[in-house]
């Protein structure tokens, strides 16, 4: 065996900077309430169309400097790719909007919430449109969640319609981009360039009619904006890259990082109300995330056998 072949690792086996990678991803989307509440004050739309712009030339350099810009190229040619690339791109804004919007409306339980719920979520779509058959345990643990939902429906007399929408924007995304043919890299970098040139118009709009909060003057507003691209773009690439050397049940696991810091920021910094419905329903979701996990590693488990 070759030196290189016996450094890389099996694909049962965990790498550490694979591990690092997501960790890093994940506890980067765990700190990012705090940073998206100093532009409270700014309309999520605005916010939303700095993260795509901004976001560009960091994809864009990665991907140049990983020397993989070929199949960029044929997507950007090919009408079905390209059209792929544009759902997935309206999802991801979409997500992206609400989740703004949600910090800054003293929301970010209900994100918290969506984003716990979304890998239950994800195995009904499997289940619905990829014909995955669940197993007791995944329907018992997708049944606890949506009964918690209910609870807090029941309580407020409406949905948590930001956590619904986050669960249902992000599941849509992660199915849409699982039928994208190029890497997670190249399809980032294809999705900000597709978001490109509405996002920069709707800028240029709010500067021409004098609503824009990014200023040549470079005040705090302007730095902050500047920096969505680099708090939008680096976990997303850092877990693209994690996720190459990781088990699908590490993966599993780990994804409950930020959901649970989004949880603490909300309660311990931004002092979100945490009533009687929410002390009912996230217990709730946590037990269902427990069982779902379980019932993964079973299944990773049997399937290594």
């Amino acid at each position: 065996m070759r030196p290189a072949e016996a450094l890389r690792p099996k694909a049962s086996e965990d790498s550490p900077r694979g591990l690092a990678f997501a960790i890093s991803a994940y506890v980067f989307w765990g700190f990012l309430p705090l940073y998206m509440k100093l532009l409270a004050h700014i309309p999520p739309a605005e916010v939303v169309a700095h993260r795509v712009i901004w976001s560009l030339p960091i994809a864009a350099a990665v991907l140049v400097a990983l020397g993989r810009t070929a199949t960029l190229k044929e997507a950007l040619r090919n009408p079905r790719m390209l059209a792929m690339g544009c759902v997935t791109a309206a999802l991801v804004s979409v997500n992206w909007g609400i989740y703004v919007w949600a910090i800054a409306n003293d929301r970010a339980l209900d994100a918290a919430l969506g984003y716990y719920i979304n890998p239950l979520f994800s195995i009904f779509l499997g289940a619905v449109f990829l014909g995955e058959r669940l197993n007791r345990a995944q329907l018992a643990a997708i049944a606890l969640a949506a009964a918690a939902v209910l609870v807090l429906a029941l309580d407020a007399g409406r949905l948590p319609w930001a956590a619904v929408g986050l669960m249902l924007s992000w599941g849509f995304y992660a199915l849409a981009k699982k039928q994208l043919p190029i890497g997670p890299n190249q399809g980032f970098l294809l999705e900000v360039l597709i978001l490109t040139p509405p996002a920069l118009g709707y800028v240029l709009w709010l500067a021409l009619t004098g609503q824009s909060h990014f200023a040549i003057g470079l005040t705090p507003d302007t730095w902050l904006l500047l920096g969505c691209g680099f708090v939008t773009a680096v976990p997303l690439l850092f877990y693209a890259n994690g996720a190459k050397g990781l088990r699908l049940s590490t993966i599993g696991i780990l994804q409950y990082i930020a959901p649970t810091m989004i949880f603490l920021c909300a309660v311990l910094v931004f002092k979100e109300p945490f009533g009687q419905a929410r002390m009912i329903a996230f217990p709730m979701i946590w037990a269902a995330l427990v069982i779902y996990s379980v019932a993964m590693l079973r299944g990773m488990r049997r399937a290594s056998a």
